[in-house]
């Protein structure tokens, strides 16, 4: 006699989310103000604005571009938002940090997309290990934005998970 063997995960009717889906894969670029500084140190506004009108923005075209000054230079607002302007024709996505600001910022702003319709009255799994180290920020955003509509919460992987939230 065969045994017919059961798959009870699949049966459960948990869905899986994998937060790496929603990680920017996308390259970003880091457009560095240190290198229009005199001296290292000082932002003149004159030069500056000139140095910005001989900058190839083709370079960005399509890019998630990253505003930020690796150097201890105390730098104007208005420095970021000019370099803003410049990118605004040609980059795909503009803010100021650094790469894994930026990385966390696209992450965040995908999750916060999430049509949470889709996971009314489920139990949900976070999946919590993967190729990609994601931020506890993600998990603690994807909690928030799903514990109003699911039936529970578990982080793991649907043969072991650990329960974050249940409905009563």
């Amino acid at each position: 006699m065969s045994e017919v063997f059961v798959n009870k995960v699949a049966e459960s009717g948990i869905v899986t989310i994998d937060l790496e889906m929603y990680y920017p894969r996308e390259s970003i670029e880091i457009f560095d103000l240190k290198d229009f500084l005199f001296m290292g140190l000082i932002l003149k506004e004159k030069e500056f604005r000139a140095a910005l009108q001989n900058v190839n923005w083709q370079n960005y075209q399509n890019k998630i571009v990253g505003i930020t000054c690796t150097t201890d230079a105390i730098i104007p607002v208005w420095a970021y938002m000019l370099v803003a302007t410049y990118l605004q024709s040609e980059a795909s996505y503009v803010t100021t940090g650094t790469q894994e600001d930026i990385a966390h910022q696209i992450l965040l702003q995908r999750i916060n997309s999430i049509d949470v319709s889709e996971y009314t009255d489920k139990r949900v799994v976070i999946k919590g290990c993967g190729d990609i180290a994601i931020p506890a920020l993600a998990y603690t955003a994807i909690t928030f934005k799903l514990k109003p509509v699911v039936k529970s919460i578990m982080y793991g992987e649907p043969c072991s998970t650990v329960p974050i939230y249940k409905r009563k």
